[in-house]
């Protein structure tokens, strides 16, 4: 058991049991192709991340030790080759059980303030928390409910990577040997690209729509700004590869590059009846 994890105060790593990561861990695409000793650094990473964060649920929600580890694997596949670091500076996890729906004051174009009520699956706060829906992360888990390519716990995290630079704006601290211009260039052409690909699906009629949407390499939502487009794409890169890399492959080497990871060469590992 992993009772440790409701104190607020930083831990000592404890060994997440060998029958609970398997249970809590088999389901996610990320996973696919994995060596073993990828698998036991990312359970160490877990090990130490849990230790370091405090799980909240909302509306009565009981934080089980099986959905801690989910997040944390979730999250820490970002971050497998960088370390436990870059989630430095806040602490706090909120899981509502499903979407919830903040009241957040909006000004249109011509200055009037609208009151939204929007529903979310995530949210990731500069210097905050992050705050889940565990229906959609349980989603992103169940093979019969899950949408390729989406992964809310990958794209909050994501998130957090690109805050370590102020808002979040598509450009995440980069590491030394990586050239900004080079960054700037794959993911400006890219997210021009998509955005007219999502206009277009946009403009079609709603029984052709839907299939266009589905056509994309990533989801829809990437289109909303280029901070949106690098967490989405952060998504596809661990989640489909395989559909991401032929699509924009700049944008996959950028990402192969800041992650140090290159989920595409593990598919082969994880063989045909694991692919999408």
């Amino acid at each position: 058991m992993l009772g440790w994890l409701r104190s607020r105060a930083q831990r000592a790593p404890q060994a997440i049991d060998a029958g609970l990561w398997k249970r809590a861990t088999s389901s996610w695409l990320f996973m696919r192709g994995l060596e073993a000793s990828e698998v036991e650094s990312l359970r160490a990473l877990c090990e130490r991340f849990l230790a370091s964060k405090h799980f909240s649920g909302t509306h009565d929600l009981e934080i089980s030790d099986a959905m801690q580890v989910e997040i944390a694997a979730q999250a820490c596949i970002l971050v497998l080759e960088l370390g436990e670091s870059w989630y430095e500076g806040w602490s706090e996890i909120i899981v509502y059980p499903s979407q919830f729906a903040p009241q957040r004051e909006v000004e249109d174009d011509a200055g009037v303030v609208h009151v939204t009520h929007d529903p979310m699956a995530g949210e990731a706060w500069l210097g905050g928390p992050v705050i889940l829906s565990y229906e959609d992360v349980a989603m992103t888990g169940d093979e019969a409910l899950r949408v390729a390519g989406y992964n809310v716990v990958i794209h909050e995290f994501a998130h957090k990577l690109d805050m370590r630079n102020g808002d979040p704006n598509g450009f995440p601290p980069l590491h030394k040997a990586m050239a900004p211009s080079e960054w700037k260039r794959a993911f400006s052409e890219a997210y021009k690209d998509f955005v007219s690909r999502v206009e277009a699906a946009e403009a079609l009629p709603e029984a052709r729509m839907q299939r266009a949407f589905d056509a994309l390499p990533m989801d829809p939502y990437a289109a909303e700004s280029a901070g949106e487009f690098f967490a989405v794409a952060s998504e596809a890169f661990f989640e489909t590869p395989e559909l991401l890399a032929p699509a924009y492959p700049a944008v996959y080497g950028q990402l192969r590059l800041f992650y140090r990871q290159d989920p595409l060469a593990r598919l082969p590992r994880a063989g045909p009846e694991n692919t999408i």
